[in-house]
């Protein structure tokens, strides 16, 4: 009998690329949770339209559900009231769904070192830090949770890691970095968490306990990815970045980014593009000396990491696809 598995976020990068192999497994039937109806990408399956932050449209989207895999993306207010309404209407159901929550390596704040599951939630590395640990604590008091704590998910259609790390370095606007780049880069393919994910659901004795930090388990430095991922694309040679250039960046132009931006978007002019600022928030993760403990996902789930020369590789070749076409 197929399981039907309703994932929340199913229009964004991990949703879709979760959706994919759900398809061709022959002991699901996948559920495309969206603000909106949406085709690309999800043709062929049930659509349920949900606001992931009202309790009753989530309420009304688990009726019938077997399990929910939580991929909702958002600004830090939706991160955290999307967790909280989830899994208070789950509990009230009368047979409460078994949830993989998708939460982030932010949760430690900056730690530093090989850090655990068990190590404290922090959350103090800004807004939206602190909203995944807050969704976290939810999923936490629900009896059928499994939470995976990823890094850095990058490969082909990956927004953040992939696309724009790649444009930056087309643009040379990161290459070397120096000391600035010395923190470890806890990168993890987009293929790996979709196993991941799809292990916790073929999982139903996976209870509460079931927390996993997903990542390459020896992760270059963010120069070393950089570096590699640069070569990878042609942005050759590697441009040596400056400390002083890199704070104009943070802190004079990204603002200012930012805002035109925020204005474009608004005005719905789509004629005119500004380059995508360089947060202060990713330079300092850049510098942070955090190493993710993969073993308990390695044992209990039998991971298999991505091997780094091939996952940049394949970045690269859909990062420029991508450019070339848009």
């Amino acid at each position: 009998m197929q399981q039907q598995i309703l994932v929340l976020g199913a229009s964004g990068f991990i949703g879709r690329s979760l959706m994919v192999r759900l398809r061709a497994i022959d002991w699901a039937k996948p559920i495309a949770g969206v603000r909106a109806r949406s085709r690309a990408g999800l043709e062929g399956v049930e659509h349920r339209i949900v606001d992931a932050i009202d309790e009753a449209s989530i309420a009304q989207a688990l009726a019938g559900v077997d399990a929910v895999v939580n991929c909702v993306a958002g600004d830090a207010a939706t991160i955290s009231e999307s967790g909280r309404v989830l899994f208070a209407a789950a509990a009230r159901g009368a047979t409460p769904p078994r949830i993989v929550h998708l939460s982030t390596m932010s949760v430690y704040g900056d730690a530093v070192g090989l850090v655990d599951e068990s190590a404290a939630l922090r959350g103090n590395l800004g807004a939206y830090s602190a909203a995944k640990v807050a969704a976290e604590r939810c999923a936490a008091g629900y009896p059928r949770a499994a939470i995976l704590r990823p890094g850095c998910v990058y490969g082909p259609g990956s927004p953040q890691w992939s696309a724009r790390i790649g444009q930056w370095l087309l643009a040379r606007r990161l290459g070397d970095l120096g000391a600035d780049g010395d923190g470890y880069c806890n990168l993890v393919h987009i293929d790996d968490v979709v196993t991941a994910i799809l292990r916790c659901l073929e999982q139903p004795a996976l209870g509460s306990a079931a927390i996993y930090n997903l990542s390459t388990p020896s992760p270059p430095t963010w120069n070393e990815y950089l570096i590699r991922y640069g070569r990878a694309l042609g942005a050759v040679p590697i441009r040596r970045v400056s400390h002083r250039r890199l704070m104009v960046e943070g802190k004079l132009l990204a603002p200012v980014l930012k805002i035109g931006e925020l204005a474009l978007r608004a005005s719905k002019i789509r004629s005119l593009h500004l380059p995508p600022p360089i947060p202060p928030s990713l330079l300092r993760l850049m510098r942070q000396e955090i190493k993710l403990d993969v073993r308990r996902a390695e044992q209990e789930l039998g991971l298999h990491w991505q091997g780094l020369d091939r996952g940049i590789e394949d970045a690269a070749r859909w990062c420029l696809r991508a450019t070339s076409e848009g």
